[in-house]
């Protein structure tokens, strides 16, 4: 099975290819294309997980070693392991969710198959490759190539589909990371001038033999500035909430629900294991560092009025919690901190799901303007977008609780060297943390899904722009992007223009019926993400029981 990781480059890699070399061939099918081609990458990555030994789980499987530049002893090596398996499920599965939600929405989510089609295909078939790539690779070099070639396509994804701040939002973007990728590639190269190897793999298990206790410092430092900031960890974390709440909606899914865990994903696969020492002396400032970031985040999310914005705000502080997991270096601590990576990106990706379909509705993700009364409105959205949220403040139960709680159980009792004290004092602080992510999610429901909604009597005008119908010398409807189909027009939900004008008080900035709840499309989008959510929640010794044999592998570089 070793031309599985294979196959799961070259279906999206040859896909994209196939844009560019035959793009008027292609133009009929493109609704479909993408659909189809990330639907057989997540059918190779359930085969995959079918077929994966789990009773060795700590060593690379489905290996893929060849030659790639001789001359430079550089190897094209794939593997897969209990720590990777799940982040490329993960990969797999949002993509296609996110073709889902693009070629079966008819309203504005479907909008984007409209402006550029055959870019924003290729755009995303390269994005994925990208992604699956980090977590395939095995060697370092390899590693930092895959990585890079995320931030083309993402940088695209948020310049030409995004919001009106798009072009600030988008260079931000890619100064910020390419700037951390520049330290981080001099950390990788460190590391090859000194153990003459990039495999990762011989690295490992090395144990960092051959390199001094300051040079793994200067190394980890310097690799720990280019995954933090992919990351993002405080305070190099400023260039997110500007792209997530540009971006699109399947752009800021994508974003949160996977390009973060590249980041943290270089911790545990190369950063820990490879630098021992450097991880054990650097340990205590990643760890506050970290738990700065979860209250910082926390803090900022109670000063939002932004929706997409406030989420944004959260993956900070809840990548805080994984950064303190893999800060005490403990096998419970780094568990913990793999188990709320996948977690996060379930939830932080059904939550910008849900943050898009407010926002295509209502046409704002302003809080205080939506008025509150969701749950009266939109009572099918409103109860997913509240199961959504108590997921995500960690409610036992369901996944977000267990990441969190392990990376605090793991700063209890941090790995031997480390100062306990200095610890548990970051555990208090996370612990505060949890209560004020509780704080802001319950004032965000307040603010959007209970109360009454806000009724206004609205002009003949106003109702009609409320639909998206036109009157003369009103350019709203054009200005705003919105359409008769986009925002369901009187035709569809079988109003008439009269009716429109004639309707009486209705909820300010309220959808014109019923069927602006839960559509079909969007469902079938979102009930992987809620089913999943769910079982890991219920039943954690699903992840935990795959990542553990591969932690303690880990963890013998710094035991």
């Amino acid at each position: 099975m070793g031309w599985l990781p294979a196959a799961l480059l070259a279906v999206p890699l040859l896909g994209a290819l196939m844009l560019l070399l035959s793009p008027h061939t292609l133009r009929p099918l493109l609704r479909a294309y993408g659909l189809i081609l990330s639907g057989v990458t997540l059918a190779l990555a359930v085969l995959l997980v079918a077929t994966f030994d789990y009773g060795q789980a700590a060593r690379p499987q489905f290996e893929v070693d060849l030659p790639w530049i001789p001359g430079l002893g550089l190897r094209l090596h794939l593997g897969v392991d209990g720590i990777s398996l799940p982040l490329i499920a993960l990969t797999a599965l949002l993509t296609f969710l996110c073709f889902v939600y693009l070629c079966w929405g008819r309203t504005a989510a479907g909008q984007f198959m409209r402006a550029r089609p055959r870019a924003l295909v290729f755009t995303l078939l390269v994005l994925e490759v990208g992604m699956i790539g980090t977590f395939l690779a095995l060697d370092l070099l390899l590693f930092f190539v895959f990585f890079e070639i995320v931030l083309i396509p993402m940088y695209f994804l948020i310049g030409i589909w995004g919001g009106e701040g798009r072009r600030a939002a988008s260079i931000k973007f890619i100064l910020y990371t390419l700037l951390g990728s520049v330290v981080m590639l001099l950390g990788l190269l460190l590391v090859w001038a000194q153990a003459d190897t990039l495999d990762i793999e011989a690295l490992s298990a090395s144990h960092g033999s051959g390199m001094s206790r300051s040079v793994q410092i200067l190394a980890f430092v310097a690799i720990g500035i280019g995954l933090a900031v992919k990351t993002p960890m405080w305070p190099l974390h400023t260039w997110l909430p500007d792209a997530h709440t540009e971006a699109p909606t399947v752009g800021s899914v994508l974003l949160a629900g996977v390009l973060l865990k590249m980041g943290t994903y270089g911790f545990a696969r190369i950063a820990i294991p490879v630098l021992p020492e450097g991880a054990t002396a650097v340990a205590p400032w990643l760890g506050a560092f970290a738990v700065v970031g979860i209250v910082y985040g926390a803090l900022a999310c109670l000063a939002q009025r932004d929706l997409k914005r406030m989420i944004a705000y959260s993956s900070v502080g809840h990548m805080g919690f994984v950064l303190l997991g893999f800060a005490t270096l403990t096998p419970v601590g780094i568990n913990g901190a793999l188990f709320a990576n996948v977690a996060h990106g379930l939830i932080t990706g059904l939550l910008f799901f849900l943050a898009g379909a407010v926002k295509e509705r209502y046409h704002t993700a302003d809080m205080p303007s939506l008025g509150g009364g969701l749950l009266a409105t939109l009572p099918r959205l409103g109860s997913v977008l509240t199961f959504a949220v108590i997921a995500s403040l960690g409610l036992p139960g369901l996944a977000g609780f267990w990441g969190e709680m392990l990376a605090l159980f793991g700063a209890f009792q941090p790995a031997n060297g480390l100062p306990r004290a200095l610890f548990l004092t970051y555990m208090a602080i996370g612990g505060l943390g949890a209560v004020l992510t509780a704080a802001y999610f319950l004032v965000m429901l307040s603010r959007v899904t209970h109360g009454r909604p806000r009724a206004a009597t609205r002009s003949r005008a106003q109702a009609l722009h409320a639909v998206g119908v036109h009157t003369p010398g009103d350019g709203a409807a054009a200005r705003d992007g919105a359409t008769a189909e986009d925002d369901g027009a009187a035709v569809r939900d079988g109003a008439t223009t009269g009716e429109a004008a004639t309707r009486g008080p209705e909820p300010l900035g309220s959808p014109r019926s019923a069927l602006d709840d839960i559509r079909g499309y969007e469902l079938l989008a979102w009930t992987p993400l809620l089913a999943l959510i769910l079982l890991f929640g219920l039943w954690p010794g699903l992840l935990l029981s795959l990542t553990t044999p591969a932690v303690q592998t880990l963890l013998g570089a710094v035991s």
